[in-house]
């Protein structure tokens, strides 16, 4: 279970943004954020995908305490949490080609292995998560110029799902999509919630979307989360 409690985050020393939060995400489910613009829904994405340190309270994976950002972090959290942002040209390498997008952190990791034979793993992962995100292997040979916002957040999806994360982070993923590309990224992370391979933090404004979505929604309000219905 991904667990935040009594949560104070922000940006500057003693004016937190989020006071006194608490969440929970199991695997198998999907929680809905909701809110309105200002009240600190990204600050509690980043908080929840462990790259921005709570000022104060916990924020626990399957019982392990978390502290400092991400590379400071327990080895063990490291890759527990991926996350898709809002804008995928802002969170992309502009000169990369989208297999590299796609294989970027099983590169930074080294993973599989090193080599040749590790190549090879890594391709054929690659192709993997292109082919449930729906990326077809000519677009994965182009550059994000060449790409359409839906195609590169297609990418950007498969990336946060390439080192197996055990809970997904979607902040505000489908804002800029059309409503069929929409429809086909929530539905690849509904199968990969279904499978019981996430538990998955969808953010958005579309309260219509979460409803659809997710299994349960939280509202946040001037800076703390009510839980909605279980």
């Amino acid at each position: 279970m991904l667990t935040l409690t009594g949560v104070d985050a922000g940006y500057e020393p003693g004016r937190p943004v989020l006071r006194g939060v608490d969440l929970r995400v199991t695997p198998g489910e999907v929680v809905g954020l909701s809110g309105p613009s200002g009240t600190g829904k990204t600050t509690l994405a980043r908080v929840a995908a462990l790259l921005l340190a709570p000022q104060r309270g916990t924020v626990e994976i399957d019982g392990v305490a978390a502290s400092g950002v991400r590379y400071a972090r327990d080895p063990r959290l490291r890759t527990a949490v991926g996350m898709v942002f809002q804008s995928p040209r802002r969170s992309v390498d502009a000169r990369l080609r989208l297999r590299d997008v796609v294989a970027e952190p099983l590169r930074l990791r080294g993973l599989p292995t090193a080599g040749r034979a590790g190549a090879a793993a890594r391709a054929a992962r690659v192709a993997d998560l292109a082919g449930r995100v729906g990326l077809t292997a000519d677009l994965l040979d182009r550059r994000p110029h060449e790409v359409s916002d839906g195609q590169l957040q297609r990418a950007c999806l498969a990336r946060s799902l390439a080192s197996g994360p055990r809970y997904l982070v979607c902040d505000e993923m489908t804002a800029m999509l059309d409503a069929s590309t929409t429809a086909a990224l929530v539905g690849v992370v509904g199968a990969e919630v279904r499978a019981g391979r996430l538990g998955v933090l969808a953010i958005s404004h579309d309260d219509a979307l979460l409803d659809v979505w997710a299994d349960r929604v939280v509202a946040l309000g001037a800076g703390a989360a009510a839980a909605g219905p279980a």
